[in-house]
C-alpha cells in the first residue's frame, strides 16, 4: 500500500467515521483520532499511551512519529500519530462501549485467527501435499484479506 494515503472509515450503529493515515504499512492516528475512535476525552487516551510507555509494554519510539497534516484552516502541521500496535494497546486499556466494542470484535479475529491457523496445521499433516497446502494458504490469505 503506498505511504501518505487517507482513508476514511465510517462508522456503524453509531461509531464515528474516522479518517486514518498510512504510512510506512501501518495505520497512524493521532491522541485525538485514537480518542474518537474510542469515544473519550483525549487526556484519557495521553494517560493509556504514557502508561504503555511507562511499563515497557511498548517503546515510544518505535509505535510514534511526528507527521505532516492538513487542519481544518489549510495549513500543513506537524503532530505525534502513533501506529496500529499503540491504538490496540490503548484499546484494551479504555473503558467505554467502543473500546468493549473495539475489544470483542478484536478477540474474534485473533480467536478465528489462532483457530484456522491451528486447523490448517492439522489438515497439512493429513494431506501434506504441496499443491494442496499452496491452494488452501492461497485461499485462507485471500479471506483474511477480504476482512
Amino acid at each position: 500500500m503506498p505511504n501518505n494515503q487517507i482513508i476514511i472509515y465510517e462508522g456503524v450503529d453509531g461509531a464515528p467515521s474516522i479518517e486514518v493515515k498510512l504510512e510506512n504499512e501501518s495505520v497512524w492516528l493521532s491522541q485525538a483520532k485514537i480518542a474518537e475512535l474510542f469515544g473519550v476525552q483525549r487526556p484519557a487516551i495521553t494517560k493509556h499511551l504514557k502508561n504503555i510507555f511507562e511499563c515497557g509494554e511498548l517503546e515510544e519510539i518505535s509505535v510514534s512519529s511526528n507527521l505532516e497534516h492538513t487542519a481544518n484552516d489549510g495549513k500543513i502541521y506537524k503532530t505525534k500519530f502513533y501506529n496500529l500496535d499503540a491504538i490496540i494497546s490503548v484499546g484494551y486499556r479504555v473503558n467505554s462501549v467502543l473500546a468493549t466494542s473495539f475489544r470483542q470484535w478484536a478477540t474474534a479475529r485473533l480467536r478465528e485467527y489462532i483457530v484456522k491457523g491451528f486447523t490448517m496445521r492439522n489438515m497439512v499433516q493429513v494431506t501434506p501435499t504441496r499443491k494442496w497446502v499452496s491452494s488452501q494458504l492461497l485461499r485462507l490469505h485471500e479471506k483474511m484479506r477480504l476482512r
